[in-house]
């Protein structure tokens, strides 16, 4: 299950890519439509991201109701690094957040975190 769940996102990414460079958009553009999918990916992941076990998000089953919707996140935090960094280390803003410091818990890495925010922005 694990194997089709990845070669899934694995598809989907590379057909973002393939379809962005059709429609003619830049390669950063095309890299943004894979980190998106890679996001998602982190995002539904019960041993990475995980963000569904406790945050709604639009298109996900079986999501969690601790943390706030994840809904309209580039309006709710036009600061790109703001919400990188409270997925970093929420504890830094709230001391008694049960969101885990990801980053300082090494669960996600930089550029995984940064693949979370491109596919949170889109929701």
């Amino acid at each position: 299950m694990e194997f089709r769940q990845s070669h899934y996102v694995l598809a989907a990414a590379a057909g973002a890519v393939v379809g962005a460079l059709v429609l003619g958009l830049t390669p950063a553009a095309a890299a943004s439509a894979a980190s998106v999918a890679e996001g998602q990916k982190l995002a539904y992941n019960k041993s990475k991201g995980n963000c569904i076990t406790c945050h709604q998000i639009k298109g996900a089953v079986n999501f969690g109701n601790i943390g706030p919707e994840l809904s309209n996140m580039k309006k709710r935090f036009p600061d790109r690094k703001k919400l990188v960094a409270i997925i970093s280390d929420e504890t830094k803003y709230n001391e008694l957040t049960v969101m885990p410091p990801f980053k300082r818990n090494l669960i996600l890495n930089d550029k995984e975190i940064e693949d979370i925010v491109d596919f949170l922005y889109t929701r």
